[in-house]
């Protein structure tokens, strides 16, 4: 008997990607993700294929939740229940200054 590695799957790779989105999702990952190919063909644009990648990784990981549609719904019909962002991040008015501080 011989043991063979276990392969973790990679989160990140663009076929486990499609295969976990929902099926409305996969055409516009599709589109996105081959112009980032074909801005990868230059070095420079690589980081946009890496980036593209983890963003649609966690699009698939936000997709999976229970009730993920229906929260969605009711954000688009202005009716979701939600926390402005001073009551729910500390800080975040000092935050959100020093990040426009450092903008050019």
């Amino acid at each position: 008997m011989s043991a063979e590695p276990v392969r973790e799957e990679d989160l990140s790779d663009p076929d486990v990607i499609l295969r976990d989105l929902p099926e409305q999702e996969r055409a516009e990952f599709l589109r996105q993700y081959r112009e980032a190919v074909e801005a990868a063909r230059d070095p420079a644009g690589y980081g946009r294929l890496r980036h593209l990648l983890h963003t649609w990784r966690l699009i698939v990981v936000a997709t999976s939740r229970a009730g993920y549609r229906e929260e969605l719904e009711a954000v688009r019909d202005g009716v979701a229940r939600t926390t402005p962002a001073e009551e729910a991040i500390p800080g975040w008015q000092e935050r959100l200054a020093a990040a426009r501080a450092q903008r050019p």
